[in-house]
């Protein structure tokens, strides 16, 4: 069996035209714009674009039918995905995911969306990621990481199964954080506070919580589907 992919990061300009036919072979229609994807996304294999497809397919759950257009993810298939397979495991994240992802706010993630999202949390520069967790830890998305979306983020995740709530501890931690990375010392971080920080000192980059998978589960995911789905 050949592989999908040769597994590196290559960050590049590249046109879709070739994602239509796979489109329209699944149901969707050119019309939804699903093969005009971001030129920031950096699949450069023609072949990778199909096989998350096919995984795509396999999440909804639904055969391919090139008579009615199909739907897309909703909250709690993406969930199940970002639990399972990314090793996601803070609700309160999970929902701030699914909302980064859902870029048109219509309540479910289109092939599109899966795409372009997953290019950034598989393969993304650090740029992307950045903008990527600010949107995340956004909660609101009012353009600010507010002193209350920290600690209902870091609450959670930092809470041990069968402990006590860790406020207390907590809300000492972010205002330790809050000083480090509040540049411009307005009482909230903006995405260029986030960015001028995580440049400084990159293992902020995840500072209110994992929204990103290790190392581990990229390499598991793009194995299993790049490799398993090529017939």
């Amino acid at each position: 069996m050949e592989n999908c992919c040769v597994f590196s990061l290559l960050p590049t300009v590249v046109f879709f035209s070739f994602l239509e036919p796979f489109c329209a072979a699944i149901g969707w229609r050119q019309a939804d714009g699903v093969a005009r994807l971001s030129p920031k996304v950096s699949w450069v294999n023609k072949r990778e674009v199909e096989c998350l497809i096919g995984e795509f397919r396999f999440l909804l759950g639904e055969p391919a039918s090139p008579a009615r257009s199909v739907g897309g993810l909703d909250r709690w298939k993406l969930r199940s995905f970002l639990h399972n397979t990314l090793g996601l495991t803070n609700d309160t994240i999970m929902d701030a995911v699914f909302r980064t992802f859902d870029k048109d706010n219509d309540g479910f993630v289109s092939l599109k969306e899966w795409i372009e999202g997953l290019a950034v949390v598989l393969r993304g520069t650090l740029d992307e990621r950045i903008t990527y967790c600010f949107h995340v830890y956004d909660l609101n998305a009012d353009k600010y990481i507010t002193r209350e979306e920290m600690l209902q983020m870091l609450r959670y995740s930092l809470r041990l199964p069968g402990e006590e709530d860790p406020y207390d501890g907590i809300k000492d931690l972010v205002e330790i954080t809050l000083k480090r990375m509040d540049r411009d010392h307005d009482d909230r971080l903006s995405l260029d506070d986030f960015e001028k920080s995580v440049k400084e000192v990159n293992h902020m980059l995840e500072a209110f919580g994992t929204c990103l998978p290790n190392t581990t589960r990229i390499e598991t995911f793009e194995q299993r589907v790049f490799q398993s789905q090529v017939h």
